[in-house]
């Protein structure tokens, strides 16, 4: 296979100074898709007639219903230990950025939380909010995958396919904290082992006075990360194979290279990208073309059979999130779709009924 990619950008962007706190990829995308989407909400208030003051207070809704019920939703469906093991660790998902999220507990966080909204607000009703938010969460949803690809999570099963990954970054920064010695290590496709071959570029330190000592710091660094039953699933060492190292000095230090074999995985992070993208331009053309004339809620019912169907249907290629899914025969995800792919169904029969009555009524008055 000659057409995978080496994948192991690193997830952060910078340190804030002053705080000492790092911005990551995640984050950033994650921000993002609130900013831009509170914008896009403006512009259906302005379309439709209604106070766009309201958007402000729809966004601290949204942005506290995606947190707390993504967040939630992770610990209750994928981490329900933590409530006994570290009940304080519920709260604690700030590892550099945003982490431990579950977007089906964010979906339903975020219909709770327009429940809410909507009724305080009579001109604004449930399915009318609802056909709206989605738009703007189908955008959100593919910059949120975006910035998972970007930190290496949520990876795909191993693939033979022309466009698989290999995610390397795990093996160098485990090699790298192995040793303070070892100052950069860059994985780069190609080399002479396996079907996936992966050659790692190590950086060390000029002060070792000769190949002996290096070769006795990596061997003690890099054979435990390349056996290791973690890092192993993207970047390894077959069985039996000693790491070799092609040592040279040059002026900036010490540049070794090693031959090592990668698997490369489906980039399902991508794919859920790519398609929550496509989802968003056809809801915006939807609302665009038929928002007068469509019952509401048309446009939830459509969104929910949509997107959560390609979420079952995508986990087939996306690799175990916990343990415990290699027991059972659907994933956490898929089980958690079906009732949501139900549930648009179900919507989308009401709100057609609901719709013909109300025009059945208005015809014979």
């Amino acid at each position: 296979m000659l057409s995978y990619i080496v994948w192991d950008i690193n997830p952060e962007i910078f340190t804030i100074p002053g705080i000492n706190f790092p911005l990551r990829y995640y984050s950033l995308f994650f921000a993002l898709g609130f900013i831009i989407s509170q914008q896009i909400m403006f512009y259906f208030f302005r379309k439709d007639g209604r106070p766009q003051k309201d958007v402000d207070t729809l966004t601290i809704y949204m942005v506290v219903a995606t947190v707390i019920g993504a967040r939630l939703g992770h610990v209750i469906f994928y981490e329900p230990e933590i409530f006994v093991e570290d009940p304080i660790g519920v709260i604690r998902f700030w590892n550099g950025g945003l982490s431990g999220l579950a977007s089906h507990g964010g979906a339903f966080g975020i219909l709770f939380a327009l429940w809410l909204y909507a009724r305080k607000r009579p001109n604004q009703s449930y399915f009318w909010i609802l056909d709206r938010i989605v738009i703007v969460v189908a955008l959100t949803g593919c910059l949120i995958r975006l910035g998972n690809f970007m930190n290496s999570e949520i990876v795909g099963k191993p693939t033979n396919s022309q466009y698989g990954v290999v995610f390397a970054r795990l093996a160098e920064e485990w090699i790298m904290a192995r040793n303070d010695a070892i100052l950069d290590v860059e994985a780069e496709k190609g080399g002479t082992v396996g079907e996936t071959p992966v050659t790692l570029d190590i950086t060390v330190r000029r002060n070792y006075r000769n190949d002996m000592e290096i070769d006795r710091l990596l061997q003690a660094a890099v054979q435990p990360v390349l056996t290791s039953s973690r890092v192993i699933e993207d970047v390894y060492l077959p069985p039996g194979q000693e790491p070799k190292f092609d040592i040279w000095r040059d002026p900036s230090g010490v540049e070794v290279k090693l031959q090592a074999a990668g698997i490369a995985r489906h980039p399902s992070q991508l794919y859920e990208s790519s398609f929550y993208l496509a989802l968003f331009l056809v809801l915006f053309f939807l609302w665009k073309r038929y928002r007068t004339t469509w019952a509401e809620g048309k446009i939830f019912g459509i969104f929910l059979i949509a997107l959560f169907g390609f979420r079952f249907l995508v986990e087939f290629v996306k690799a175990d999130q916990v343990a415990f899914e290699a027991d059972i025969p659907l994933n956490m995800g898929q089980w958690l779709s079906i009732p949501l792919v139900l549930a648009g169904i179900f919507v989308l029969i009401y709100v057609s009924r609901k719709h013909k009555e109300t025009h059945a009524n208005v015809s014979e008055n």
